[in-house]
């Protein structure tokens, strides 16, 4: 009988304590990687909703900023208007009364909430629902701080709820001047519920605070008038007696704050925060972290999945390497033992029995075998049906040999697709809103866009646009889609005015010194006498169906960039109008 030695005992102990601390540190390291993954999970699902909530920000302010652009012009077009004056200077009933009708569809047609006129002394003289209950007409606003301060600085900005209507808005109120003689001031009223129902539409949450912290625009209706954080008493004192908020109690929001995280019941969010074109306001975009959790965490599970996979069959690699080996070990062993064994028998059999030396000459052997296995329409249309044409008659140029005409038709092919880009270039460029940024802009590019984009009219109607001057490198301070607006304005008016002409013209010309002046000239009818005289007033027009603030706000934009914008004779014999701008 074979007997096991102490040292082949503790070499398979040795063995075994290997394996376990081979198992425990693949734990260990497998616990590791778990941290880690879901650590990288937490900072993933952090970014990712970051950047959705910035990209939900900046998106929602620019939409508000468009819609506050828009609104913002109405008082500035409106303090120009020459019956205002006349109804703030205590002008007669019947004024009164074309004032409340002018304002009732000018309020109509821009969704303006309420648009009105208050006097001097605060109260309310003209208004845009002096039909309704809630009519703003006789009532006094003497004690709004909008009232106050547009009297003091010639305009004013408060968002407050409405003491009549009950309904919260953005009150935008500019002063009303006659030869330095103080009127009374034009306000208007903003309600954002449109813009609300947009944002209700979208998964994240977004909200606009005043300079308090108070929340006074959002998608989510419980959380208007809530605060980001505690208002103190002197403050709150101040918001009562303006009643800008009535006897709302103005409590904090019920999410708590920790850093950009909120965190409401079972809900957390993450926030970005941008300023907007409001006196101390900044829109907000609450993201939900749970959906960018979800997804990175599935992730890291995926990853230690993967990891344990990987670990369970290296252990199992090491661990069958092991046994091959403490089985080879065992049978050479067991190999010398059973030689040694044989060999004293035969040592010993040899002296007694000789003969039997010949049957102890064959010996046994042993074996063993292992496996391892492991397992993204009409102006562009044109150039591409030339492109086409071009293409195919490059082809046939190229049959009959004459490879000069068919590169010529290939250059042109290149030129076209030029063309397709800078129309889709230039598209895109003039319908962003973006906050207008005053900068060099080269006269040549807006005029060239300009033309790019009323180009399909100016063929439809058959007019010859003419260009004078030089304007090659000359530049001029403008923002360039507000300067190409107005251009496009002009270029409008004049195709307008050429409808039934024979030969009709377009002269753009441009002369630069100390300023730029660019004129728009046609050879139309012309403008009419009875409207000449107050072109730029607000409502006067020479069309139809025409509103009659177009020239006002391009003379209003020109103004903005320190230039002015006049009605010139025509050198066309038509209608002539000169866009002066400071030179870069």
């Amino acid at each position: 009988m074979v007997e096991t030695s102490p040292s082949h005992d503790s070499r398979i102990a040795g063995v075994g304590r290997r394996l376990i601390w081979a198992s425990l540190l693949a734990f260990l390291l497998l616990a590791l990687i778990a941290v880690a993954a879901f650590g990288w999970a937490r900072d993933h699902a952090r970014a990712a909703s970051d950047i959705a909530a910035q990209q939900q920000a900046r998106s929602a302010a620019s939409r508000l900023a468009g819609e506050l652009q828009k609104f913002r012009l109405l008082p500035l077009v409106l303090i120009e208007y020459p019956e205002a004056h006349t109804v703030l200077a205590g002008g007669d009933a019947a004024a009164v009364r074309r004032m409340n009708s002018k304002l009732e569809l000018l309020a109509d047609r821009t969704d303006a909430a309420v648009i009105y006129l208050i006097d001097r002394d605060g109260r309310t003289i003209a208004a845009s629902n002096w039909r309704t209950p809630q009519s703003f007409v006789g009532q006094s606003y003497g004690f709004r701080p909008y009232f106050r301060d547009a009297m003091a600085k010639g305009g004013a900005e408060l968002f407050a709820l409405g003491t009549v209507s009950g309904r919260p808005g953005l009150y935008i109120a500019r002063r009303v001047e006659e030869r330095g003689r103080t009127l009374g001031v034009i306000v208007v009223k903003v309600e954002f519920d449109r813009l609300e129902s947009e944002w209700a539409r979208q998964p994240l949450t977004t909200f606009v605070t005043d300079d308090h912290g108070v929340v006074i625009i959002t998608s989510r209706p419980d959380w208007r008038f809530r605060t980001l954080a505690p208002i103190d008493e002197k403050t709150r004192a101040a918001i009562r007696a303006a009643l800008q908020f009535g006897n709302l109690p103005l409590t904090p929001l019920p999410p708590a704050r920790e850093g950009k995280t909120w965190t409401g019941g079972d809900v957390r969010y993450r926030e970005a925060a941008v300023t907007i074109p409001m006196p101390g306001a900044r829109l907000h975009a609450f993201q939900p972290l749970a959906p960018a959790e979800a997804s990175a965490n599935a992730t890291a599970r995926t990853a230690i999945l993967i990891a344990f996979i990987l670990l369970a069959a290296l252990l199992t690699w090491v661990f069958r390497a092991r046994e091959k080996q403490r089985l080879q070990e065992e049978a050479r062993r067991m190999l010398e033992v059973e030689v040694a064994a044989r060999t004293a028998d035969l040592v010993e059999a040899n002296r007694r029995f000789r003969s039997a030396r010949e049957e102890l000459a064959q010996a046994s052997r042993l074996g063993t075998i292992g496996q391892i296995t492991a397992g993204v329409a009409h102006e562009i249309n044109q150039p591409v049906a030339a492109i086409r044409g071009f293409a195919e008659n490059a082809g046939t140029f190229l049959d009959r040999g004459e490879a000069g005409r068919a590169r010529e038709n290939l250059g042109t092919i290149v030129s076209l697709t030029e063309r397709i880009g800078a129309i889709v270039t230039e598209l895109r460029t003039f319908a962003r809103r973006s906050t207008p940024a005053l900068g060099p802009v080269e006269i040549a590019v807006v005029i060239d866009g300009a033309l790019l984009l009323v180009g399909d009219r100016i063929r439809e109607r058959g007019v010859a646009i003419e260009r004078e001057g030089a304007v090659a490198g000359l530049r001029c301070v403008a923002d360039r889609v507000r300067l190409e607006q107005i251009l496009v304005n002009l270029i409008q008016n004049a195709l307008d005015a050429l409808g039934g002409c024979a030969g009709p013209r377009i002269r753009i010309s441009v002369e630069a010194g100390d300023e730029v002046e660019i004129t728009v000239a046609d050879n139309g009818p012309g403008i009419a006498p009875e409207v000449a005289d107050n072109l730029f007033t607000p409502f006067v027009t020479g069309k139809a169906d025409g509103l009659g603030l177009g020239l006002g706000i391009a003379r209003d934009i020109a103004r903005e960039f320190g230039g002015a914008l006049d009605q010139v004779p025509s050198p066309l014999g038509g209608a002539a109008f000169r866009l002066t701008v400071r030179r870069a």
